[in-house]
């Protein structure tokens, strides 16, 4: 009984959003009311505990929206300034393929900006670049959410491994480089894939006939952008640690990636472009302005993340400046919600846009234009993410609660872990997908089970640190079809009530990497 309540908070929405298609907004509303109902009666949540943790995700809510915010202020006055369509030339000088540009977007570019950012913002820029570059716009969702895995657990330079595994007892420099590197060699067996899985669902859902054929052809290219990324990463985990793995490794696909690209090498002499909208009229109107003068925002986007997170004084300075954090939600210890204003990838963002103006020489009044029609797109997203996040944060508080009950995460780990024993580094990575798929955040999710993961190691014999790397790729797979990101990614393309069909999507791709992810995980464990 415990444990489908446990669960609730996973079962329902699953069958209210995949199964049923309800949209997000009514799905998500019903799964929050049903969880904390669930966590009051049976879990003995209090009123005040689940007041504080709905406080929490309301707060939460807004750092997400002002993200959303500014990821589509840039686009909307990139494409008011032309830039866009200069960036759709450069993409079709290098290659026409739509499969082409899906890989150097989704997740090339995207795991640039999730090495550098991470929380969620690589979809939400990724997906609408990729709509005003002519893609449908489910495609645009759903593949801007599959590529954003890989790079995920070395996300907002090494998040989730510094912060994710700092509560645990072997915690240190030494230990973070460690299970950084032997993560990097699970995902050896898991994340090369990536790119192909990519071409593969794009040819499926979007493409009109022969998906196998037409994503077999992009088989050796995508192999060799998987393997430059991945084995780059390995080699940058060891010489560099946790903090610039996805950085570098997407910055050395990104040059493999152009330069095989333009010489067509490895690639198929067709060009598909079928996952194109009917009324799609990208790249029609040639444009005068400059490549590196159309991506310069986007640039300076990923210079302003870098800086305000790896150069000292100016990351105290953007930490501490405008802090709108909440602390101790209604008195209780332990429920806050961070909130610290220049730090956060909105104001980048949105600071890279107005930048843009006078860098491409366009009046300020395109500015004004971007954010009406930015807040547009996202103000019917705020319900839907508050719902969702609301009854993240009851499931992620639930331990302080009045029946002296463990809290709803830990309770289904301890679970599994009973029920598999030493066949556990195949488990491994479906936990860390769980938590992604609640919370959104891998961080969120190794910090909750990095303890629990540790622990059934140290029980079963298992190598620590394999245990560990399971968990972070299998976080980074779970954030495929984390909740929050799909209402998120698919509200920036004006795409509110499909939510289930894009996780419908991710899902399979998702449950196919943690497979993978095991698999690699037992070979290394095996040899190590």
């Amino acid at each position: 009984m415990l444990m489908v309540v446990a669960l609730s908070a996973v079962i329902i929405p699953f069958i209210l959003l995949v199964l049923l298609r309800m949209s997000a907004i009514k799905g998500m509303s019903i799964s929050t009311v049903v969880v904390i109902v669930l966590a009051m009666s049976v879990w003995g949540m209090n009123g005040h505990v689940i007041a504080s943790s709905i406080l929490e995700g309301i707060h939460r809510t807004l750092t997400i929206l002002f993200i959303m915010f500014g990821a589509l202020v840039l686009l909307n006055t990139l494409r008011n300034t032309g830039a866009v369509n200069r960036i759709n030339q450069g993409f079709q000088s290098i290659s026409r393929d739509m499969r082409v540009q899906l890989i150097f977007v989704a997740f090339l570019f995207g795991s640039l900006i999730e090495g550098a950012a991470g929380f969620g913002t690589p979809a939400m820029v990724t997906a609408p670049l990729m709509l005003a570059l002519g893609f449908k716009p489910l495609a645009a969702v759903a593949t801007a959410l599959i590529a954003d895995s890989t790079a995920v657990a070395f996300g907002a330079v090494g998040t989730p491994v510094l912060v994710g595994l700092s509560t645990l007892p072997e915690a240190s420099t030494d230990f973070y480089q460690d299970v950084g590197l032997t993560t990097t060699l699970i995902d050896l067996f898991g994340g090369i894939f990536i790119p192909l899985i990519l071409v593969l669902v794009l040819t499926v859902f979007f493409g009109k006939g022969n998906a196998i054929k037409n994503t077999l052809v992009m088989l050796p290219w995508t192999l060799l952008i998987g393997v430059t990324y991945n084995g780059s990463a390995v080699a940058y985990a060891f010489l560099f640690g946790p903090e610039f793995v996805a950085i570098l490794g997407s910055l050395t696909g990104i040059i493999v990636a152009t330069i095989t690209a333009k010489k067509g090498w490895l690639l198929p002499n067709s060009v598909w472009t079928e996952a194109m909208q009917a009324d799609s009229d990208t790249g029609n109107e040639q444009s005068e302005m400059g490549l590196i003068k159309a991506w310069l925002p986007y640039i300076i986007v990923v210079l302003l993340l870098l800086a305000t997170r790896i150069v000292p004084w100016i990351e105290e300075f953007t930490l501490s400046a405008i802090d709108l954090t909440w602390s101790n939600i209604l008195g209780i210890e332990g429920i806050a919600s961070e909130w610290e204003l220049l730090h956060s990838p909105g104001t980048l963002l949105t600071l890279a846009a107005v930048l843009a103006l006078p860098v491409q020489r366009k009046p300020f009044s395109d500015f004004g234009q971007s954010v009406k029609q930015s807040l547009s797109t996202i103000k019917g997203t705020a319900v839907t993410l508050t719902a969702t996040l609301a009854m993240v944060h009851v499931f992620s508080n639930s331990g302080l609660n009045m029946n002296d009950l463990m809290s709803m995460p830990e309770y289904i780990a301890q679970g599994m872990a009973e029920t598999f024993d030493t066949m556990w580094i195949f488990v491994a990575p479906f936990l860390g997908g769980l938590g992604s798929f609640i919370t959104g955040s891998a961080t969120v999710s190794t910090l909750t089970f990095s303890p629990v993961q540790f622990n059934i190691a140290e029980a079963t014999g298992s190598n620590v640190n394999v245990v560990l790397g399971a968990q972070l790729v299998g976080s980074g797979a779970g954030n495929m079809i984390a909740i929050h990101n799909a209402v998120a990614a698919s509200a920036v393309v004006g795409m509110q009530g499909e939510e289930g069909n894009v996780i419908r999507k991710t899902l399979g791709p998702a449950l196919l990497y943690m497979v993978l992810v095991g698999i690699g995980g037992f070979i290394i464990m095996w040899i190590l």
